[in-house]
């Protein structure tokens, strides 16, 4: 292999690039534009609803709000709110006194009052159950609550940074979440873009898990072919950066001397090599169906007139083929709103 065919990084310069990136490494418009809202919105104690597919980095993004806020001195307290179970989910954000429930054996604190001064991250805030929706915004209205089995007021200085990778307002047409909620969790909206659209950071950012995973694993990779990079930026990233990064990982492993080995056989997409094509044929193809049921659907993915009975698959599974494949629901988001907003104004 030819010599100019190599790019020789160097781990130092990496390290001192994440260090000035906070960790997001690019230069892309839509990844730079995020980072300079990230920013901007970090001098408030505005509400941020951070959007995006998964493995985009929303928690870095809000790690970021927080370092760069008057509040990083305080704590920084995450919550996902699809990984508790529902039952339990109250307790965990508001806590509960001794006797509330069965096994409530001690006094607990909930994060809300543990992220007293600092920041509280929501993650997978879609999937809050729709009764707690209430209690959630009154603390976002008036910053107070009271624990489970108490009626002794609790009042909290939190800035909460939410994320999202669902479409919020496809969950209020489907009466999943209250639009009073979204209002006040969107007040100021950042956007991660999807890794199909920042192939131009691919190289940065393979360089720099290269560098952090060789050194994580006491090797020595630090050249990497320009026709790895060529290939990386023909995939579609269905798992975005948290897929690229075990991509590398893998491709570290293999490499058994300085030169990074990409077990190109693992990706969909291998153009102009000699890889079988039907993984990708297969993926267009799903692709392409479900995008026709959605389009005929309006974009509506539950219900009677939804894409998902049209194709005649649980909600869950469609939703999970979208975000496999990378599909994302493309209905307005105010319009939507507005729609089921006049309906429960109606209604109530």
């Amino acid at each position: 292999m030819e010599v100019q065919k190599l790019m020789v990084t160097s781990i130092n310069a990496l390290y001192r690039e994440e260090a000035a990136g906070e960790g997001l490494i690019g230069s892309s418009a839509g990844l730079s534009r995020a980072l300079r809202s990230a920013r901007l919105v970090a001098q408030t104690d505005s509400t941020v609803l951070i959007q995006g597919e998964t493995g985009t980095g929303k928690e870095l993004v809000a790690r970021l709000v927080h370092q760069a806020s008057r509040r990083n001195t305080g704590p920084f307290l995450k919550l996902n709110c699809a990984a508790i179970p529902a039952g339990l989910l109250e307790s965990e954000l508001f806590g509960h006194e001794r006797g509330a429930f069965t096994g409530a054996f001690t006094q607990t604190t909930g994060r809300f009052q543990a992220a007293h001064n600092g920041t509280l991250f929501l993650d997978e805030i879609g999937d809050l159950p729709l009764e707690l929706q209430p209690k959630l915004l009154r603390v976002l209205q008036e910053g107070e609550f009271e624990r489970i089995g108490s009626n002794r007021t609790i009042r909290v200085d939190v800035r909460i940074v939410a994320a999202t990778n669902q479409n919020l307002a496809e969950l209020i047409n489907r009466r999943c979440f209250r639009p009073d909620l979204f209002y006040r969790l969107n007040v100021f909206p950042i956007r991660l873009p999807p890794l199909r659209d920042r192939l131009d950071d691919i190289s940065s950012l393979v360089r720099h898990f290269v560098a952090k995973l060789s050194k994580k694993m006491h090797k020595e990779v630090n050249c990497i072919p320009d026709s790895v990079i060529d290939a990386l930026k023909r995939h579609d990233w269905p798992g975005n950066i948290r897929e690229l990064e075990n991509v590398i990982e893998r491709a570290v492993v293999l490499s058994p001397g300085p030169i990074l080995r990409l077990p190109l056989e693992e990706l969909n997409v291998l153009a102009g090599t000699d890889a079988p094509s039907t993984l990708r044929t297969l993926a267009d193809a799903e692709r392409d169906h479900i995008l026709k049921a959605l389009q005929e659907a309006r974009w509506v993915v539950a219900g009677k007139h939804g894409a998902a009975l049209r194709l005649g698959v649980p909600r869950t599974t469609l939703v999970y083929r979208m975000q496999k494949l990378g599909i994302a629901v493309r209905r307005q988001a105010a319009v939507a709103v507005a729609e089921v907003d006049d309906r429960f104004v109606r209604e109530s």
